[in-house]
């Protein structure tokens, strides 16, 4: 059984749930964000419902479990819990934070404090889950030193109804936990923009529009990858954030800045750390082509992923055919560098001969 403790990490305290925090309970449990990631919360969330979950807290602390109110400078900050032990000496984590309290790392310091505890006091192996679509909880978790394990497909249910994935994370005892911070960093202030062409992170409201692109016939026509559902491009589009933070890829919206159409997407994809490179792909609806949006948009990636990465070479590869493909590497400071013979299959199960290009980071 668990100790019932107080934890001191950096500025923040964990103790107990008290009476005493049941009104700031009511509000975070209200808040659109918490409700939005914690589907079994009642809805509105009331006094009553706090002062239960603090009074319960007595059993879970009895049965094994530990759940902490997390407060800093004596104000309530949010809650981090713990399940009890099972046969094999396995916890289950979570946590949720007020919304004063976001974005300034109190979840990931909670949850390593939490665990860092529960690991000296027995545990052996402690889970966390998080939604593909809750960025700062799966932030939270790599911070915290948890290590990615896998997926849970369609595990929960959500308030609209649909079945969600989660991404599942673990820490061990006695392994070594650093904070891991994300190779492919989030955009600051959430796009990048030369005036002309805004790029944004793939959203579940860009779906119907990438769905429709990429069935545009000029653009399945250079595509490798058999013809997409639209339930597939609302699932591409949920996992961006996933992504982006595990490092696998970064996936953009292109968007005329002015109006905030969409015109088309870019991405980096195969990221490989230890050689520093990354490929670039794209694809634009022919309503903008012409008008040089391309370029500029494979322009602000490479010069984003140079300046805030430590990618140093970025590579793409295009069929021979594609000559507005080429024409778009090209101003854009690609050099040529080879050709993979037959490599892309076509539409019609042909094979294309695949041109290879490159930009470096400048010296």
């Amino acid at each position: 059984m668990l100790p019932r403790d107080v934890i001191s990490s950096g500025a923040l305290i964990l103790r107990p749930p008290a009476e005493g925090d049941a009104e700031a309970m009511v509000k975070m449990c209200d808040d659109p964000v918490t409700a939005r990631f914690m589907p079994l919360l009642p809805q509105p969330y009331e006094m009553d419902d706090a002062l239960g979950y603090v009074r319960r807290s007595a059993e879970v602390w009895d049965g094994g479990g530990a759940q902490f109110a997390i407060t800093e400078g004596g104000r309530f900050a949010g809650l981090v819990w713990l399940s009890a032990p099972d046969h094999w000496g396995v916890s289950g984590a979570g946590f949720m934070v007020a919304p004063w309290a976001r974005s300034r790392g109190v979840a990931s310091t909670a949850a390593r404090a939490v665990t860092d505890w529960a690991l000296d006091h027995g545990v052996r192996r402690v889970e966390l889950q998080a939604e593909v679509e809750n960025v700062a909880s799966l932030r939270a978790a790599y911070r915290a030193g948890f290590r990615e394990e896998g997926l849970r497909r369609e595990a929960k249910r959500l308030r609209d109804g649909r079945f969600a994935d989660y991404v599942v994370f673990a820490r061990l005892r006695g392994e070594a936990a650093p904070a891991v911070e994300p190779y492919l960093p989030l955009l600051e202030g959430g796009a990048l923009d030369d005036g002309v062409v805004r790029l944004t992170p793939m959203a579940p409201g860009d779906a119907a529009d990438y769905h429709a692109m990429l069935a545009e016939p000029s653009v399945a026509a250079y595509s490798v990858t058999p013809p997409a559902s639209l339930e597939d491009a609302y699932r591409r589009c949920r996992y961006t954030g996933y992504w982006w933070l595990s490092g696998q890829r970064a996936e953009m919206a292109v968007r005329d800045a002015g109006s905030g159409a969409f015109a088309g997407h870019i991405q980096l994809m195969q990221v490989a750390p230890v050689l520093g490179q990354a490929m670039i792909g794209y694809s634009l609806l022919p309503g903008f082509r012409g008008r040089g949006f391309m370029t500029r948009a494979v322009e602000l990636v490479v010069g984003w992923a140079f300046a805030r990465t430590a990618l140093h070479r970025i590579v793409a590869g295009t069929d021979v055919d594609n000559a507005a493909s080429h024409a778009v590497l090209e101003r854009a400071g690609f050099r040529r560098e080879g050709v993979h013979r037959k490599l892309l299959p076509r539409p019609d199960g042909t094979r294309a001969d695949d041109v290879q290009w490159a930009r470096l980071r400048p010296a």
